[in-house]
């Protein structure tokens, strides 16, 4: 005779979830390894906000232009790049300023454009802003 299996509701399958967690948890350790965590080097860019206070008294900005062949003027007379900082606190000790436009050429060296702007920066100008210059 054939015995009849008697189930419950307790006695029947159930799926097995400890394969699928072992996978999911080795694949968000590959994530976690596999991902960089390298801040990039770069100049911080200050954007300035839409709704700005603006000042009664306009400050005049220093200008100083850079031309294709490296020649720095300011003033309308050319400065070599050692003598930037001490025009500049000249130029500061005469003006209320805060800011400076450097006009540089499209030609003109990317080094000496940073360097202008880091000697701005030691003269105690905060405030640089950057115009290119296309060739004509």
């Amino acid at each position: 005779m054939k015995r009849k299996k008697h189930t419950s509701a307790e006695d029947e399958a159930q799926i097995d979830m400890t394969p699928m967690l072992d996978i999911v948890f080795i694949m968000l350790i590959f994530f976690i390894v596999t991902t960089s965590f390298v801040k990039e080097k770069g100049l911080d860019v200050n954007r300035p906000e839409d709704n700005q206070a603006k000042n009664d008294q306009p400050s005049k900005a220093l200008s100083i232009r850079i031309a294709a062949d490296g020649t720095i003027m300011m003033g309308g007379r050319e400065v070599d790049i050692r003598r930037v900082v001490a025009n500049t606190q000249t130029y500061l000790a005469e003006n209320n300023t805060d800011s400076a436009a450097i006009q540089a050429h499209e030609d003109s060296e990317h080094g000496t454009v940073v360097e202008v702007m880091n000697q701005v920066k030691i003269a105690g100008i905060d405030k640089v802003s950057v115009l290119v210059k296309k060739s004509s």
